[in-house]
């Protein structure tokens, strides 16, 4: 892991930008600053985001997911381990040559400004106006870690984000390392199609992406399905489900493969505490996908 720290500055701001509501910022968001922000008091901790407490502390936010089942006192162990395999996977990706990094629903996402980034690097921040002024509002007097960051003001699930991420300097001709984080299964399935067939058509050869994907057949588990309810109850739902994210993808034009977490030495030792708590459904409820643009 980059050994980042927050450079010298002025003190993070107390209240949101003018005219910026608290309920501006996406819940998911300010749960995973939340791990985030746990995370950097560990000895060794698996992500340092240095800002994750300011982004907390500015929305005057202090809860967690909804309910208190086993899942959601997994959560955010959970979120630091997503965290960390979509960190190594879009540094490895800048590495193997896409030097266009695009974070779709960026949310309060900090990568361009804690990763060690291989030189060239342009990394492209998708996201509501609102999160965004949000977001700078923090980071202004910081300077990111990638050679240049470009926020694109856009909902991502809008038909004009491709055209106004262009617009911002992106390039399709050259090879992308895209990221949709938490963003996909939140969204409606048609709108899905839509926000997968426009990175689709902006990918060039070369190009990669990562997302997570809930496993439709899980979702009606115990351990999986009391959180589900809780989590209607806040207008939040898993709307996108897949039974087979390998031919999902691959009917989409990408060669997609699920992460064999519990080969990951990080992963088994953050989550050795919950093994009692999960049967085979819980732990795969979810895929941590990346994938190749097919030939």
């Amino acid at each position: 892991m980059p050994d980042s720290t927050r450079p010298q500055s002025p003190p993070p701001p107390d209240t949101l930008p003018d005219g910026i509501p608290k309920d501006a910022l996406p819940r998911v968001a300010l749960w995973t600053a939340a791990a985030h922000a746990a995370e950097c008091h560990r000895d060794a901790p698996y992500v340092l985001d240095p800002w994750a407490a300011d982004f907390l502390h500015m929305a005057g936010f202090d809860g967690g997911p909804p309910g208190d089942g086993p899942l959601q006192r997994l959560l955010p162990d959970w979120a630091v381990v997503r965290t960390r395999f979509f960190d190594e996977h879009l540094v490895d990706a800048a590495r193997s040559g896409c030097r266009q990094v695009v974070l779709l629903g960026a949310g309060l996402d900090t990568r361009a400004f804690r990763l060690g980034w291989p030189m060239g690097v342009q990394v492209f921040e998708v996201e509501d106006p609102a999160v965004l002024a949000v977001k700078e509002h923090v980071l202004g007097w910081s300077p990111p870690t990638c050679e240049r960051r470009s926020v694109v003001g856009v909902d991502p699930t809008t038909g004009s984000w491709g055209d106004k991420l262009v617009a911002a300097g992106f390039d399709p001709r050259r090879p992308t390392a895209w990221l949709a984080e938490t963003l996909l299964y939140h969204l409606q399935p048609r709108v899905v199609e839509a926000v997968v067939a426009t990175m689709t058509e902006l990918s060039a050869p070369g190009s990669t992406f990562g997302a997570e994907c809930v496993n439709a057949g899980s979702v009606s588990s115990p351990f999986v399905a009391p959180f589900l309810d809780a989590l209607s109850a806040t207008g939040i739902a898993w709307h996108w489900q897949l039974a087979e994210p390998e031919r999902w993808w691959a009917e989409r034009g990408w060669v997609a493969r699920p992460a064999d977490l519990f080969t990951l030495p990080y992963v088994v030792q953050r989550l050795s505490p919950y093994l009692p708590l999960l049967t085979e459904a819980a732990a795969t409820c979810v895929f941590l996908t990346t994938g190749t643009l097919r030939d």
